[in-house]
């Protein structure tokens, strides 16, 4: 049995309010209002909109990341379809649609195509030999072997090249760079037992 605290009169359970003065029964579970200002049930919409955008922004990422990896695959499909490959011996030529790539190991024939002078009695060497071309770029590559100094075969290719842009040199290897509008020349000799041995690079544009 309950009792009202303001006039003492008697209280059924469960009464939220007093019969007699109707004063508020201490206890009894009060319905408040929401708060002004304090989202209701319905806030949690505009996170569900949000993380909707989100999802599609991905999902469209997602496509463009596919469509991307199959257009390149497609292409790449092309071209080593439309490629076609001639071998004959050390000569390799590839013709694509963007133009052919010729290759050789051929190191006579490399030492011909440098369209420098070699260092007198220098032997080619097999090893390190490569001659490719691409279009308008001739790339061309060779090795050689000397009984003579180092010092002697640097400076034979300083009096070949006077103007070289770049010319490095210490005791054991020495290095000279010619560049003009055609033609990039990088040469590398180094000293050994032997002699020396050096190397002939030249870039050609057509």
């Amino acid at each position: 049995m309950a009792f009202c605290n303001s006039c003492g009169a008697t209280l059924a359970d469960g009464m939220k309010f007093c019969n007699k003065c109707g004063a508020a029964v201490p206890g009894a579970p009060v319905m408040s209002s929401p708060a002004a200002g304090v989202p209701g049930p319905t806030a949690s919409k505009g996170g569900g909109g949000a993380l909707k955008i989100i999802l599609i922004i991905v999902a469209v990422i997602v496509v463009l990341g596919i469509l991307g990896i199959g257009a390149v695959s497609f292409i790449g499909y092309r071209i080593a379809k439309s490629a076609h490959v001639h071998q004959d011996g050390d000569n390799v030529k590839v013709d694509t649609p963007f133009g052919s790539v010729e290759s050789s190991k051929d190191a006579t024939k490399a030492a011909a195509d440098l369209g420098i002078d070699i260092y007198p009695g220098a032997e080619v060497q097999k090893n390190g030999a490569s001659s490719a071309s691409f279009g308008s770029i001739h790339t061309v590559t060779a090795m050689f072997m000397s009984s003579d100094a180092m010092d002697k075969v640097c400076s034979f290719y300083k009096e070949k090249f006077p103007n070289a842009m770049a010319s490095t040199a210490d005791q054991n290897h020495c290095t000279l760079v010619s560049n003009d509008n055609k033609n990039m020349v990088t040469i590398n000799v180094e000293s050994t037992d032997d002699g020396s041995k050096f190397q002939i690079t030249n870039v050609t544009k057509k």
